[in-house]
């Protein structure tokens, strides 16, 4: 079976996403979160790193699990109970972890706002609101009316989007920033759309959008995170010749 040295998939992830440069949480603790004894014969991805998905990835036969949200957003002190369960397995089967939470959110091309951007078939993409120092997500011009702008999100995600119907029935300058950023709709209405799209928010948010005049699309977290994982896995295996796997461990939020 062909393999490739884990310390150059690490190095490429690492300058493709500029992952040292890209401020984010300090508990993301971006890049190669768990390494293994050196060599990727398969990689998998998926948007949590968890005790159930490395499971998964361990059952798929993988030794390189790529994530979006990381081992660490939690407590995982101390190493017993099911932390040592986890680190037990990742040890056990040599399974890597690499995480990458905003510099693939943020990147043009593999992140998971512009893969979903260019799922609903918006085009020329431009960077769209401020976080940590930089802008996290991706705008368009684009004439839709907001119920077709749904149905796209539906079938983009696989999810039945929430609607906060708080802007005009027909969107003409929309902005993506994928996870849970529905607590930051002034930030969004500040920068000039009419429509946001992201994947949670608050209850009060739906005042909120009324008030900003601004339709807010909740797609779902988990739902609206795929893509970036699995744009980066697809580029992986074209560069360095191995396959790869999603592996789906839908949260329902």
């Amino acid at each position: 079976m062909p393999s490739v040295a884990l310390a150059a998939i690490v190095k490429y992830c690492d300058q493709t996403l500029r992952t040292r440069e890209v401020n984010d949480y300090d508990k993301a603790v971006n890049g190669l979160q768990m390494q293994n004894s050196g060599k990727v014969t398969k990689i998998a991805a998926t948007v949590d790193a968890s005790l159930a998905t490395i499971q998964l990835a361990i059952a798929a036969k993988t030794d390189l699990l790529m994530v979006h949200h990381g081992l660490f957003w939690g407590s995982r002190q101390p190493w017993t109970g099911k932390n040592h369960e986890l680190i037990r397995l990742l040890v056990e089967n040599d399974l890597a972890v690499y995480s990458s939470h905003l510099p693939l959110d943020l990147h043009p091309k593999l992140g998971n706002n512009a893969q979903l951007g260019a799922a609903l078939g918006l085009k020329n993409l431009k960077p769209f609101f401020a976080s940590h120092g930089q802008k996290i997500g991706m705008q368009a011009r684009h004439r839709i009316s907001r119920d077709e702008l749904a149905e796209r999100l539906r079938r983009a995600t696989g999810t039945t989007p929430i609607i906060l119907p708080g802007g005009p029935e027909r969107c003409e300058r929309i902005g993506i920033v994928t996870g849970g950023a529905g607590a930051e709709l002034t930030v969004a209405a500040a920068e000039g759309v009419d429509t946001f799209i992201t994947g949670e928010g608050p209850h009060w948010t739906y005042a909120l959008a009324e008030e900003c005049g601004l339709n807010t699309f909740y797609g779902g977290h988990y739902a609206t995170e795929t893509f970036g994982v699995k744009a980066l896995a697809a580029d992986l295996s074209r560069k360095f010749k191995v396959p790869w796997e999603f592996l789906d461990h839908p949260t329902g939020l």
